[in-house]
């Protein structure tokens, strides 16, 4: 709940009130609560205010990866990701450490005709256009789940890179 300065860096979540924002959740007090606390509606949204006065979206606060103590946009992942050009779709989570915390996840389904590319060549492309610590450590090829109206089902990838368990500790028993 407070500012943040306009230096197109300085990271804040997005609060909003007014007489079109909502009231509630139908229901659900404790939602209500939560997201409406202090008078404001908190979105959920991380975003920079710049000098202009315009708000740049960053991430949705439940997809920032803290690794090793450095927070990573997924969203900033997905961009590259999305440069690269056998890449169709793209989607990054996060996947637990045993050392770093976590490590980011990367969902991929391949364009037709680029079924040659693996994870590696994903993960080098990367390495040449992202911070080494915001680089995937797991890239896994399928289609991505989504809803009826084309939005990925961020939640199931979740549930899929935490089933894998940690990175670190399985490099440490092969």
């Amino acid at each position: 709940m407070e500012k943040v300065p306009a230096d197109g860096k300085t990271i804040g979540g997005i609060d909003c009130r007014g007489n079109t924002v909502m009231t509630g959740y139908l229901k659900d007090v404790k939602a209500t609560e939560e997201a409406l606390k202090g008078g404001w509606f908190h979105t959920g949204d991380l975003a920079v205010k710049h000098p202009d006065g315009y708000i740049e979206i960053k991430d949705l606060m439940k997809d920032i990866i803290i690794s090793g103590g450095e927070n990573i946009s997924t969203l900033e992942v997905e961009k590259v990701l999305y440069s690269h050009p056998a890449v169709g779709e793209a989607a990054v989570v996060a996947r637990p450490d045993d050392h770093w915390g976590q490590t980011p996840c990367a969902f991929v389904k391949l364009k037709e005709g680029f079924e040659e590319t693996n994870s590696h060549k994903i993960i080098k492309f990367c390495r040449d256009h992202l911070p080494h610590y915001m680089v995937p450590r797991t890239v896994i090829f399928e289609d991505l789940p989504r809803t009826s109206t084309g939005k990925v089902q961020k939640f199931i990838l979740r549930e899929k890179a935490k089933a894998l368990g940690s990175l670190f500790t399985l490099k440490q028993e092969a």
